[in-house]
């Protein structure tokens, strides 16, 4: 094990796959000469050079087009969206292009290309530079969603992202860049559609994913210290493919869950994700499910107002006690 930052160990996937597939390119706004707007591809145009890694001019649906035209004649894109809130502008080639043409091709054109994207809020950014709009992109057949929450995570995920014949949409919480933690050193790639039991508790279960793995075990632990409550806290690690087996195993002993997602809270991933649950789990639920989300408005700049709108520590806490004590 090595300690590295989030941001380091996403660095350190692209180094170990464009190091050992030359097929693999890096395209986006700021990612060469600038290292990326969070640093994470700083020194690769030193490392690499200009025909791997790659300036774009500030147009998002052309550089997922060129993602997607690029994986289509045998290349294997890594295209970043300096902000997740941009990604609207690139909806048409992600829906209707990378995630399609496997299938209107009959399986003879596979899309091999990543999409990385920071989202989330809590760096005072405002309503247009904050957002966690993730949900959209689940509704679209073809595509995968991996939302790592661990620096071992982070390298692992990108690893398997770069290496899956499908498009991957890589969702990268902001907060988490600096975040420290063990990640294990070289070719250690982490499956995609595998959830991870995070934390082991008996009173009710946690299901979520991104940022919000760390503030729920916070909450957790503090639960279990100051009102004896203990919680079992499952990162979803990706949104598609969804492996819900270890949370409907939990939920069926814990007969109690709560999902927490930073995201909006109407038409959530926690709604969708609740709803699989209720479906599954529903003779053995002794509470109604309960969700902690984002609020629905417009997220603000005001470190204070942010901080009423977005999930926390404190809020999951409270609902887990609620919940837990229906």
């Amino acid at each position: 094990m090595a300690e590295m930052t989030y941001a380091q160990a996403l660095r350190e996937a692209l180094c170990l796959e464009m190091d050992a597939d030359p097929r693999v390119i890096l395209l986006g706004e700021d990612i060469a000469a600038y290292g990326g707007s969070f640093k994470v591809t700083e020194g690769l145009l030193e490392r690499y050079g200009p025909e791997r890694v790659r300036d774009t001019p500030i147009a998002e649906n052309t550089i997922v087009g060129l993602g997607t035209g690029a994986a289509l004649v045998g290349l294997r894109p890594v295209v970043e969206i300096m902000f997740m809130d941009f990604i609207g502008l690139a909806v048409d080639q992600i829906v209707n292009h990378a995630a399609k043409f496997h299938y209107m091709y009959g399986g003879q054109k596979p899309v091999p290309l990543v999409i990385r994207t920071p989202a989330g809020g809590g760096r005072g950014y405002g309503p247009t530079h904050s957002q966690s709009l993730e949900a959209w992109f689940m509704h679209t057949p073809g595509l995968k969603i991996a939302c790592p929450a661990t620096p071992a995570d982070a390298k692992g995920l990108l690893l398997s992202a770069m290496r899956d014949p499908n498009p991957v949409l890589f969702v990268e919480n902001k907060l988490l860049y600096g975040q420290r933690g063990e990640v294990p050193e070289g070719d250690t790639p982490v499956p995609l559609g595998v959830s991870r039991v995070a934390r082991e508790g008996g009173d009710l279960t946690i299901v979520t994913y991104s940022r919000m793995v760390g503030e729920s075990l916070i909450a957790a632990e503090a639960l279990e210290a100051q009102q004896g409550i203990s919680a079992t806290v499952i990162d979803l690690r990706c949104l598609c493919p969804l492996d819900l087996e270890p949370v409907v195993a939990s939920v069926t002993e814990t007969g109690r869950c709560l999902l927490v997602a930073e995201d909006y809270q109407t038409g959530s991933v926690a709604a969708e994700v609740g709803f699989q649950i209720a479906e599954r789990c529903f003779e053995y639920l002794e509470a109604p499910l309960r969700r902690v989300c984002g609020l629905d408005v417009p997220i603000p700049c005001a470190r204070e107002l942010e901080d009423v709108v977005l999930p926390t520590r404190s809020r999951i806490a409270s609902a887990a006690f609620e919940l837990a004590t229906f």
